[in-house]
């Protein structure tokens, strides 16, 4: 069978080179563009208008489970970012300083927030006095900055969107539930909204958060077998409340420390879409954040009708849909092309043959299958497309995870593996941070992705040392 001719022939194959094809996506589809600034990125409408359906079906499940947000200042005094010890070496490297006001130097710098521990611990100390001003459970949207050496659009850049929750809690058991529950609300997330399947579990102690106790993650698989870290939840006990001093009074009449968790997910999340389910035709977009959910292309639309019908079409859809008619003098091949790389999960063709029969065709992104159907059913079948173009993703983003998910019982079988075999590695580990270090330089940067929640026993010795085994994980290279 002659290989099917690409519509876009300006973006690089993945198989060539999957950075270029990264980058040409991104850049052609029209997501993002580079600003002066090194490392920061302009996100552009239609990349903008991605994050703002992720962060409108994120929020709503936040508020669901009772969250409020809330905005914190961007900038954290050094004196108090220095008060968590482990918390403020995790970040040092990163933090970008303020230490002029104006044309006066501060006299005390002044941190472009990496994140809002510090900041949030701050208030929860003035607002948190006794058991009845617990929970707190607050959220916040926001751009944080952290100074990257290396930076890639959406997966590593200096200045990021993203949300991140903080709560506050009377007793550990009532934390520890929290951390575990937003995990659960990111892993439905991505499978639901982003047709997104991945790996949970808990982070290794080399590789937690600064300053948590536990930190678990969510790690979904990219086309090309290289993990991205989705989103974490930690559990941070009362360590950050001891060294900030927030106590309460307690239903018992004691004074206690209450204990804290954070949670977050940033625009990674857009290049984790494009890396999971784009082709060499481009982006391809789950319905759900789609900004786009139907294109509509009038064909011939020059002639009698085509434009009239188009339209009516459209206020149709529209009630229930993410709708575009493109009306425009563009070609109707170059439409077609441009909503193809745009990744809009259906398109939909009408013209003076379609009208005559009172049809239409719906296209569908991924698989590319035509259908004709009637006018007088049109918005059923577009709603079953759509949940086909999901379906679709998940099983092809599904079968991707599993055969690209192996099994090392031996340190030669592990880095055999780790040479030939792109993607995960599930392997048993003695614990010890020895082992997990030389594994990263045995094979040239392959870590600890997780342990997931569903460990199996797959044999009883650690794959590094051959010593007793503890855990099995999730081991593979990340963005």
């Amino acid at each position: 069978m002659a290989k099917e001719k690409k519509l876009v022939e300006q973006i690089t194959a993945m198989d060539e080179d999957f950075a270029k094809w990264y980058t040409d996506v991104v850049k052609k589809a029209e997501l993002m563009d580079y600003s002066s600034v090194k490392g920061c990125m302009i996100l552009r409408p239609y990349g903008y208008a991605i994050w703002e359906n992720i962060q409108k079906d994120l929020d709503a499940r936040f508020k669901e489970t009772g969250h409020e947000n809330v905005y914190m200042p961007m900038f954290i005094p050094e004196s108090l970012l220095t008060k968590e010890k482990d918390h403020v070496e995790g970040f040092a490297p990163e933090c970008a300083w303020v230490t002029y006001g104006g044309d006066t130097k501060l006299t005390e710098r002044l941190a472009v927030r990496p994140t809002s521990e510090t900041l949030f611990c701050e208030h929860f100390k003035t607002v948190i006095q006794s058991y009845r001003d617990l929970p707190k459970l607050y959220n916040q949207w926001c751009s944080v900055v952290r100074w990257e050496k290396t930076t890639r659009p959406f997966l590593r850049t200096s200045e990021f969107l993203w949300q991140e929750g903080h709560t506050m809690h009377e007793t550990a058991e009532e934390a520890q539930a929290e951390t575990l529950q937003m995990l659960g609300i990111y892993r439905d997330f991505y499978l639901e909204s982003l047709a997104i399947p991945a790996i949970t579990g808990q982070k290794t102690d080399k590789e937690k958060f600064a300053g948590a106790e536990a930190t678990y993650t969510i790690e979904p698989m990219m086309h090309n077998g290289v993990a991205l870290q989705g989103g974490t939840s930690h559990y941070f006990g009362d360590g950050f409340a001891k060294a900030f001093d927030i106590t309460y009074a307690a239903r018992d009449n004691t004074v206690k420390y209450p204990h804290q968790t954070s949670w977050g997910v940033s625009t990674r999340m857009i290049g984790a879409i494009i890396m999971t389910h784009g082709d060499d035709n481009g982006l391809i977009l789950p319905p759900a954040i789609a900004p786009i959910q139907v294109a509509i292309i009038p064909v011939a639309q020059h002639k009698e009708g085509v434009l009239e019908k188009a339209a009516e079409i459209k206020d149709r859809l529209a009630k229930t849909l993410r709708v575009k008619l493109d009306d425009s003098e563009q070609s109707t091949g170059w439409k077609f092309s441009q909503y193809e790389m745009k990744g809009v999960p259906v398109r939909l063709e009408i013209g003076p043959k379609d009208i005559e029969n009172n049809s239409c065709v719906l296209v569908s992104r991924v698989t590319r299958e035509k259908k004709f159907v009637s006018l007088d059913n049109v918005e059923v079948e577009v709603a079953a497309m759509l949940e086909q173009v999901y379906n679709e993703l998940v099983a092809r983003a599904t079968k991707n995870l599993e055969e690209k998910t192996h099994t090392a019982t031996s340190l030669e079988e592990f880095l055999d593996v780790a040479e030939n075999k792109p993607g995960f590695i599930k392997a048993m580990w003695c614990g010890d941070v020895a082992c997990e270090e030389a594994l990263k330089e045995k094979t040239g940067g392959v870590k600890s992705r997780c342990i997931p929640f569903a460990e199996e026993r797959l044999s009883d010795k650690c794959v590094c040392c051959g010593k007793p085994a503890k855990h099995m994980v999730v081991w593979g290279r990340q963005y």
